[in-house]
């Protein structure tokens, strides 16, 4: 059409002003005398057509894009904020050099980063003192299908346990998953492997966390069960080190059909924050909860109330969440506002305004809590 041809010859006088002059697309070339035959596409299109573009990716892979290049960077890149839920005041933070698409955990004033690449680079730092350190690769396959990651720091001997629980298709057969369980200890600064597993029907996920001793993670159905039991929780205590016991034999189900869960230690105690899925469409949100376990049993705390989820405006069926203390946080990976729920007094109220502002539309938010300390080293 007229208005494409024009709008090409646009961008192409634009891209001949940038780099110069030059007779055909062979002068791109790097080579000298080998001609090339295409050009890189990302030469001529514009930065709000190109956001476009990148917005169909996964998120993930959104946060990988940064890497390519200066201009992607540019595009995906974000800014970091603190918030002070006493003083309710935003202040500007730095954090560690890490990649945008890592994992994150932490525990009184610590904070562990895997990378979603190989998810076998970590690092632990304190944010606060900026210090860090690198741990030795976790034992196994480096590469997994999915990776969670947890964190838990002994307030007294500030002695820290980290675990990783990979999940690996069984080769040609996707209904069995290989699942297994590394911890690292920062006494002996040794990881093991106590148990190995293979499930049937369930795989792993990213969502794990350490409770007075017993690592929580979440698993996800592979399609062969009803929909709406999607999810699923796995207990398992770490002072039973390379016991024989199963762990399907810990299976929790969830309390109701979910779009997605997120787990936290508030206090010692397991709380959830979950998705509530249609009881037809289990994949579509149509609210959010907050479960608090006690033993096997899940005790509901709270439900959003319908004005808060609407005021995130365009809502997906994954969110991001976190908490520390009696508060809870909820947003919108599209969005820097910030939910917030007091577990003691019952109570909802939106932070103040995050400073961070919307710059395009690919721009995308996350956060984690952690609780600062200037004596904890990692």
């Amino acid at each position: 059409m007229d208005g494409e041809s024009s709008w090409i010859n646009h961008c192409l006088d634009e891209t001949v002003r940038e780099f110069g002059e030059f007779d055909s697309f062979s002068e791109l070339n790097d080579e000298g005398n080998t001609e090339a035959t295409a050009v890189s596409v990302d030469l001529i299109l514009p930065d709000d057509l190109l956001e476009r573009i990148l917005a169909y990716l996964p998120i993930a892979s959104i946060c990988r894009a940064g890497s390519v290049c200066k201009r992607w960077h540019e595009i995906v890149s974000s800014d970091s904020y603190a918030y002070d839920p006493t003083l309710r005041k935003w202040y500007g933070f730095e954090l560690p050099d890490i990649k945008p698409d890592c994992f994150i955990a932490s525990s009184c004033g610590l904070v562990g980063f895997m990378d979603n690449d190989s998810r076998s680079e970590l690092y632990v730092c304190n944010p606060i003192t900026k210090r860090s350190k690198k741990l030795v690769e976790p034992p196994g396959s480096k590469f997994s299908d999915y990776s969670a990651l947890a964190i838990s720091v002994d307030r007294i001997s500030h002695v820290y346990t980290i675990t990783v629980v990979k999940s690996k298709q069984v080769p040609g057969n996707f209904f069995q998953w290989d699942i297994a369980i590394h911890i690292y200890d920062s006494e002996t600064r040794m990881w093991t492997t106590p148990l190995t597993e293979v499930f049937g029907g369930w795989r792993g996920g990213d969502e794990s966390v350490i409770c007075d001793g017993v690592l929580y993670f979440l698993i996800y159905s592979t399609g062969n069960g009803a929909p709406e039991n999607r999810h699923g929780l796995i207990a398992y205590n770490l002072s039973s080190c390379f016991s024989h016991s199963l762990l399907k034999r810990s299976f929790i189900p969830v309390p109701c059909p979910l779009t997605c869960g997120r787990l936290m230690n508030l206090k010692g105690k397991l709380v959830m924050v979950g998705g509530i899925g249609k009881q037809d469409r289990a994949d579509i949100i149509k609210g959010i909860g907050i479960w608090l376990l006690n033993g096997r049993e899940w005790q509901e705390i709270a439900r959003m109330p319908h004005k808060y989820f609407q005021g995130f405006g365009e809502f997906d069926d994954v969110f991001a969440s976190s908490g520390t203390d009696d508060l809870i946080y909820i947003q919108s990976y599209g969005a820097p506002a910030l939910l917030v729920f007091d577990m003691n007094q019952k109570q909802w109220r939106w932070s103040l305004k995050c400073p961070v502002t919307k710059r395009f539309p690919l721009q995308l938010f996350s956060g984690f809590c952690f609780e600062p300390r200037l004596e904890i080293a990692p």
